[in-house]
This record gives C-alpha cells, sequence and structure tokens, in this order.
C-alpha cells in the first residue's frame, strides 16, 4: 500500500510540524521500515528547536544511550536563545497577562501602538520581539503558547505580511493541538485573505490555495460538517484549478468527500468530468472507481476497486479517521464509504438495466445473496428507484426513468445562470488589476 502513500506529495505543502502527525501514522501502519521513518523524523527535527524529542529519536535509531556533541551543543544554544527572547519580550507579556491593562486596547491599532508607547514603554520593538518568541516557542514544540503570542502579535501588529505569516503559525498550532473549531475559525480568516490579497504573482495566489487546501485535510477529516466544508472549498473554480495545475493527488479527498456526502449530488457530475480529465495525471482506486462506475460503466471492475479502496483509506492518515454523523453516533468512515459505493453501483446498473439477476448483483455488491436481497429492499423503500423484487425469478424489476422534461429545463437554466455568475466574476476580477494599474 505504500504505492498509494501520499505523504512524499503531501509533506513539501505542509510546515515541517504538521508531518511529524503523518510519520506517527506511517509508523503506527508499518508502510515503511522502522529505520526510515526514524531517519525522517531526525531530518525534520534538525531544522528545529525540539532538541530533546531529536535526542530520543537518535537513541531510539542507533540503540545507544549515547548523542552527538553537536546536539548537546544545539541545546544549549537552544535554551540560551528562548531565554533572550523571553527576556525582550517580557514588558509586552507582563502587560498581555494584566487583565486590567488589557481591558485598554481599542479595535484602533494605531491609538494601541501610541498607548503603549506613552503609558507603558512598549514600541515597536517589544512587539516584534513578542512575534520573535511566539515563532521560537513555535519552533520548540510549545504549541499552546505559540498560539496565545500569535493571536496577541495579531492584534498589535500593522505590517500586513508580517500578520499574515503569524496568520499561518497560528492555524499550525491550533491544528497540532487538535482544537478543530478554532483550527476552522482561522483557516476561513486565512482563506478570505489569499482570495482577496493582490499577490506579486499569480503563481504565489496559487500556491497559497494549495497550501491552505492541504493543510485544511487535518481539520476537515475532523471536524464534525467537514466533509460539506472540504466540497465548498475544494470544489470552487479557483481552488479545482489550483488542484488541476498543482496538487491532482487531491482528487483523493474531494472525491471521497462526495462519495460519503449524499447531499452534494448536483455538483457531482461536474465533478465526474475532472476525474475523466485528469485520469492521465492523477488516479489511485478512489478516483478509478468513480471513473469505472461513471465513466466506463464497467462495474465487475468497479467491484474490485472498492476492496482496493478499503485498504487506501485505512493507510491514509486522513481517511482512517472516525467521522461523526449528527451528535447520535460515530461511524469509520469507510464503512460509510462502502455502503455508499454500493449505493453507487446499484443505481447506475439499475438505469441502465430494467431486469437484474440478484445473484449477480449481489457479486457486484460484494454481498452474498441474502445480504443484498436486504440491501436492495431497504434501498428501494429509501431512494427514488422505482423498482420491485420479483422472489420467485430472483430478479429485480425496474420501472424506465424518463426525465422529467421541466426538471431538465430548471436544472439547465440554474447552470447557464450559475456560468454567467462566474464569468461577470472572473471579468470584475480581472478589471480591478487594471482600474488600479491606469491609477
Amino acid at each position: 500500500m505504500a504505492n498509494y502513500d501520499l505523504t512524499p506529495r503531501i509533506a513539501p505543502n505542509l510546515d515541517r510540524h504538521l508531518v511529524f502527525p503523518l510519520l506517527e501514522f506511517l509508523q503506527e501502519r508499518q508502510l515503511y521500515e522502522d529505520d526510515q521513518i526514524l531517519k525522517a523524523k531526525i531530518e525534520l527535527l534538525n531544522k528545529t528547536n525540539m532538541v530533546d524529542y531529536a535526542m530520543d529519536i537518535h537513541k531510539s535509531l542507533y540503540h545507544t544511550e549515547d548523542v552527538p556533541q553537536d546536539m548537546i551543543e544545539r541545546r544549549a544554544e537552544v535554551v540560551a536563545r528562548l531565554k533572550a527572547l523571553e527576556e525582550a519580550a517580557a514588558p509586552l507579556v507582563a502587560f498581555l497577562l494584566n487583565a486590567a491593562a488589557v481591558q485598554e486596547l481599542r479595535a484602533d491599532k494605531q491609538y494601541n501602538l501610541q498607548m503603549l508607547r506613552e503609558k507603558y514603554q512598549i514600541g515597536s520593538e517589544q512587539i516584534e520581539a513578542l512575534y520573535q518568541f511566539a515563532k521560537f516557542q513555535f519552533e520548540c514544540g510549545n504549541y499552546s503558547g505559540a498560539a496565545d503570542y500569535l493571536y496577541q502579535y495579531r492584534a498589535l501588529c500593522t505590517n500586513s505580511e508580517r500578520s499574515l505569516s503569524a496568520l499561518w503559525g497560528k492555524l499550525a498550532a491550533e491544528i497540532l493541538m487538535q482544537n478543530w473549531d478554532i483550527a476552522v475559525e482561522e483557516l476561513n480568516r486565512l482563506k478570505e485573505i489569499i482570495d482577496s490579497k493582490n499577490f506579486s504573482s499569480p503563481l504565489n495566489q496559487v500556491q497559497s490555495r494549495v497550501w491552505l487546501m492541504h493543510w485544511s485535510l487535518f481539520i476537515y477529516f475532523n471536524h464534525d460538517n467537514g466533509r460539506t466544508q472540504i466540497i465548498d472549498l475544494f470544489n470552487q473554480d479557483k481552488y479545482l484549478n489550483a488542484i488541476q495545475t498543482s496538487a491532482p493527488h487531491l482528487l483523493r479527498y474531494l472525491a471521497t468527500a462526495f462519495i460519503v456526502n449524499k447531499r452534494r449530488r448536483p455538483q457531482f457530475k461536474d465533478f465526474i468530468k475532472v476525474i475523466q480529465q485528469e485520469q492521465h495525471s492523477y488516479k489511485d482506486p478512489i478516483t478509478e472507481f468513480l471513473a469505472c462506475v461513471y465513466v466506463n460503466y464497467d462495474f465487475d471492475e468497479a467491484q474490485k476497486k472498492m476492496k482496493e479502496c478499503e485498504e487506501v483509506i485505512l493507510n491514509d492518515p486522513f481517511l482512517c479517521k472516525r467521522v461523526e454523523e449528527g451528535n447520535f453516533s460515530t461511524v469509520p468512515l469507510r464503512d460509510e464509504f462502502l455502503e455508499n459505493a454500493r449505493l453507487f453501483i446499484f443505481e447506475t446498473y439499475c438505469r441502465i438495466h430494467q431486469r437484474i439477476d440478484v445473484g449477480v448483483l449481489a457479486e457486484k455488491l460484494n454481498l452474498n445473496y441474502e445480504e443484498a436481497e436486504r440491501w436492495i429492499v431497504n434501498l428501494i423503500r429509501g431512494s427514488k428507484l422505482d423498482g420491485k423484487i420479483d422472489s420467485k425469478t430472483g430478479t429485480v424489476l425496474m420501472e424506465p426513468n424518463q426525465p422529467n422534461v421541466y426538471e431538465q429545463l430548471i436544472d439547465h437554466t440554474k447552470a447557464l445562470s450559475g456560468r454567467t455568475y462566474k464569468l461577470v466574476g472572473q471579468l470584475l476580477e480581472h478589471a480591478q488589476p487594471q482600474a488600479q494599474s491606469a491609477r
């Protein structure tokens, strides 16, 4: 299953601290040799301040209690640097810990800067020191402290680029602490900035969107409403274009979200076209399953792909999570995926056949005869499919499903309206930079 592991593609788009949970998962699943994972961890740790953790990994990798001298020296440097930064940021940290003093802050940043300078002798140097202290805390693995200080820093910072950098750091810290509700808020904040900011190059904006989507995987496959939100983000034209040009492997996660999310069927048809277009640049069992069912109508191959999909989900660090259904129960995403995958096969198969042998269908659904019969009965009762089971002949009889002309007209009108809206939006987007340059 290492052939389907996307970590080598995903990791370059993450902060190095976000890669550690992926390596922990791979180590647990034993997809690679243990020594390979430990060496990868040390390589990552060498560029952070988590020296104690690096020492522990070194001991495990080389089966020794001794550590290299450079690690010992590096640890001393980190401790000294942390102390220096703590002292530099101390005046502002003390102010922030004073609840009565913090009440004096307002929404006006310029007022706050003047007030801090005149009343508390806190200037731009101390504010910059707070940023450096927060960043260093993050590099040391103190994500809680880093998140708090980065939040405070952004409230005082007047440099938009530095504020954006602090927001990325805050998002990473919330993800690593698994504060999913707060992480969603920071993610949405970051998306709004990325979509509205004037980048020096369109490529930089595309890259920022690619990073955002990769980071969002941690959130969307852990958050209650994540499967809907990932479609809302990834399926937007600008983000879908970024996927197709720079990160086609993200189609795995959008495809999975569509499969387990029954409420998104209107957008699903267009997504199948994307899967078909991108088969040359990326495919895995999940995207191939959709192609088998909706492009090639190869149901035998689709049934084989379902088994592979199950393995992919179990060995993917994001898809193996348990997802919450409302407020009532939790079910593995794998189970929901397989249930809906069977539904996709059944619905498509039934739309091109009027009489179906239950035994044949059972084989295609990877169920025994009795399970298939019960499953089909329950499905017909709860779906729009007009059919019935003839127990004597062991067949499912489907009534022809003639398309409603009026519904088709409404759908085409909605689609035309949507395309017109997108076209107007693109024209306005291109017109704004031209107007600014004309000034």
